[in-house]
């Protein structure tokens, strides 16, 4: 019943706004299926000697502004960075690399660079924040059985070596270091990307797997503060952190699909 139900809502939400011609018969016409992407041209085929674009009407253009609304924002953006990209002058050599989040931070990096003692209260609570993280992540394996966020980790913090290694940035000329940070003693460390902002992603995202809604938000927040402190010792640039943010993403995706793979060839198995 709940499957007939849902069928029903699915086919409602494609077909909303269309009617259907009198001479299908009960078929979705062809405007109906264009416009929702149901045997689009014959789910691709281009065999009748027209590419799809032949096809396309006004209609499909105001459809696609009207229900298609995030793409069609993201195209405007395309555009227009397509249009700074080749009108922007490039950084010089001699000059440091230009960070929008550093000239946000001005101020909070004065602060910083003129009072040591907040500079390493801060480090040295950014450095428990670490230390949570860690325990969590660590914990979901140890204790709860569940390894994918450690195997996350794993796979995170392997290809940040692999391309910290690979590509390796200057220190930012501003960098105010202290010896409450992690690595502790402010030893050296791989500028791109951030596996700081990665880890906390890693285990806030284990946290809402696990419905542990309130340590979830209260991670997210951590990163946060924890993103702007960094920037404002101009310990990562905002690229960092935003890597940190799409790789904590993609390898708890990515370990995800290897634990369905394993247990798939368990099962195949027999083990």
């Amino acid at each position: 019943m709940k499957t007939a139900e849902a069928t029903a809502a699915t086919t409602t939400v494609l077909s909303r706004g269309y009617k259907r011609s009198p001479k299908s018969n009960g078929k979705v016409n062809g405007t109906a299926a264009k416009k929702t992407g149901v045997n689009h041209c014959n789910g691709g085929d281009i065999s009748n000697g027209k590419a799809s674009f032949m096809k396309w009407t006004l209609d499909d253009v105001v459809y696609v502004a009207k229900y298609h609304r995030l793409p069609c924002f993201f195209a405007a953006w395309f555009l227009f960075f397509i249009y700074v990209e080749y009108t922007l002058r490039m950084v010089p050599d001699s000059s440091p690399p230009f960070d929008l989040g550093f000239v946000v931070t001005r101020s909070f990096h004065r602060a910083l660079a003129s009072w040591p003692e907040l500079n390493s209260l801060l480090a040295a609570l950014n450095t428990v924040f670490v230390a949570m993280q860690s325990v969590y992540i660590i914990g979901t394996w140890v204790v709860e059985g569940r390894p994918r966020a450690t195997i996350s980790a794993l796979f995170m913090f392997t290809c940040r070596g692999i391309l910290g290694y690979s590509t390796q940035l200057p220190l930012p000329q501003e960098f105010v270091g202290s010896g409450m940070d992690f690595p502790v003693g402010n030893v050296s460390f791989f500028l791109f990307y951030s596996g700081h902002v990665a880890g906390s992603v890693i285990a806030s995202l284990d946290m809402r797997r696990m419905q542990r809604w309130e340590l979830a938000w209260l991670f997210d927040i951590l990163n946060v503060l924890q993103a702007v402190r960094l920037l404002g010792t101009r310990g990562h640039y905002t690229i960092d952190l935003a890597v940190g943010v799409g790789a904590g993403i993609l390898f708890d995706s990515l370990a995800g699909k290897y634990i369905e793979s394993r247990r798939k060839s368990a099962v195949a198995s027999g083990v």
